[in-house]
């Protein structure tokens, strides 16, 4: 077997194992669906690279966006799929694919609902705050509010419901028919480097993107080919070779998440809440260079254009107290990631910048001042002083294999394969086709959402072929 993603014509010979479904790749996407598929008692097969399961999902913050979920109304808070959707076009402007922006708005409510009731996970919403484009509050989180404990929640589910899962098994191999219709199986290396391979009905590809494959970023994202990759090494490309090897349809290979708040050297995220609360960021010569509220990903761009690349976010005394509120920023604190000053002097040395520089900065922070870049400070930031040293990272990609609104792979003459399903990081999501289009959570929402979808659509697919 190539050590490079194939595609091989036919089916694996007639004494491999066979499974209903295979899915490649065990994060909240191909968890989400397994589970999905366990309701509907069909047999699936997890097949995930590492050891243990962790990947994008368990380095991101786990806040899952959703209108009128139980947890919603039972907070008191009025959203709505269409709300939602509006506010999904909105920080694209207008450029996500239309048909995945309304089934994901209409899906990842019910989705999160029933991974709630049927498998235990609880869920609660963040109302202290809104995230940068989120017109509600619809950020759900699992009580620990990390991306860690959602991955161990969701993997605790798919045990309990006795969901088989193959771990070490990197996925390698797409056998497709001889007209090129169906797929047929997939082929897996095991760390003996020997092969295996599975004869299936279906196929969902939940394998993320191609955040971590140098060579893809300088060809895609060129903006980002130096910038400090915050993802997961699973994000190898491999829909994204399958999908050439086939023919099928890309799109939107120019959108990403980035973030404009990686711990350096720690490495370690912060959470973009920090700004949002009123946290500024500035630049080694002391001066804030953006509006921070219009979003973290964008943010990434905006602060690699900065002298060396680098930034300080800068917050006060009120802000540490509503940051430590998260593991994360607890986890980035324990790590050195956080600096102290007393006053202005002692925190422009902390940046190297020049104090009346600094002070000039902050003292355009406040209720009643009129920023360049127009953002509206609720209060003053007050002393003492805490700082960050940040760069922008490149976290997560946001385009892949095109699909239709049952999560479909699509050729390039625009018909669907019946049975090769891609969601999550694999997929095309709702973020268009820049850095700019990604809103808060667009990520796990197109995992969660595409996971739930992509179960429903493949036992259609069984049902119609027991019927036949």
């Amino acid at each position: 077997m190539s050590s490079q993603p194939s595609v091989h014509p036919g089916t694996p010979p007639p004494d491999t194992p066979h499974i209903p479904v295979a899915i490649v790749g065990a994060g909240a996407c191909g968890l989400t669906a397994a589970l999905m598929l366990a309701d509907q008692h069909i047999d699936c097969v997890l097949l995930e690279r590492d050891a243990r399961p962790s990947g994008s999902t368990a380095l991101s913050s786990g806040f899952i966006p959703a209108p009128g979920t139980r947890a919603q109304k039972a907070q008191g808070i009025d959203d709505s799929v269409a709300q939602f959707a509006q506010d999904i076009q909105a920080k694209a402007h207008g450029t996500a694919a239309a048909h995945l922006v309304q089934t994901y708005a209409q899906a990842i409510g019910p989705a999160l609902d029933s991974l709630e009731q049927q498998h235990g996970l609880r869920f609660d919403v963040l109302d202290g705050f809104l995230y940068p484009g989120h017109s509600r509050h619809r950020m759900h989180a699992v009580p620990e509010r990390t991306g860690a404990a959602l991955m161990n929640r969701l993997l605790a589910a798919a045990d309990s419901s006795g969901i088989a899962m193959l771990t070490q098994a990197l996925v390698r191999e797409l056998w497709i028919d001889e007209d090129a219709q169906r797929v047929t199986g997939v082929g897996y290396t095991r760390p003996d480097g020997s092969t295996e391979r599975l004869r299936c009905d279906a196929v969902l590809l939940a394998c993320n993107g191609f955040g971590g494959n140098a060579p893809l970023v300088d060809e895609l994202l060129p903006e980002m080919a130096h910038a400090q990759f915050g993802g997961h090494t699973g994000n190898d490309g491999s829909a994204i070779a399958w999908g050439r090897a086939m023919n099928a349809r890309l799109a939107d290979l120019g959108g990403y998440q980035g973030h404009g708040s990686w711990a350096v050297p720690q490495g370690v995220l912060i959470s973009w809440a920090l700004m949002m609360e009123g946290g500024v960021q500035v630049n080694t010569e002391g001066r804030r260079f953006h509006d921070e509220t219009l979003g973290y990903s964008e943010a990434a761009v905006k602060v690699l254009a900065q002298p060396g690349g680098l930034a300080w976010n800068v917050f006060d005394d009120d802000l540490l107290a509503f940051a430590q509120e998260f593991p994360d920023f607890l986890q980035a604190q324990e790590a050195g990631a956080v600096r102290h000053a007393a006053g202005l002097d002692e925190l422009a040395r902390i940046i190297g910048c020049d104090s009346a520089a600094l002070a000039v900065t902050l003292a355009e922070v406040g209720p009643d001042t009129a920023p360049a870049d127009g953002r509206a400070f609720k209060r003053a930031l007050r002393p003492p002083y805490h700082a960050i040293l940040v760069t922008g990272a490149l976290f997560h990609t946001q385009g892949g294999l095109d699909i239709d609104a049952q999560c479909r792979v699509l050729r390039a003459d625009g018909s669907a394969w019946p049975n090769l399903l891609a969601a999550g990081g694999a997929a095309r999501g709702v973020s268009g086709n820049a850095v700019w289009g990604y809103l808060s959570g667009n990520g796990l929402l197109s995992a969660v959402a595409g996971g739930a979808i992509a179960a429903r659509c493949i036992t259609r697919w069984l049902g119609r072929r027991q019927g036949q």
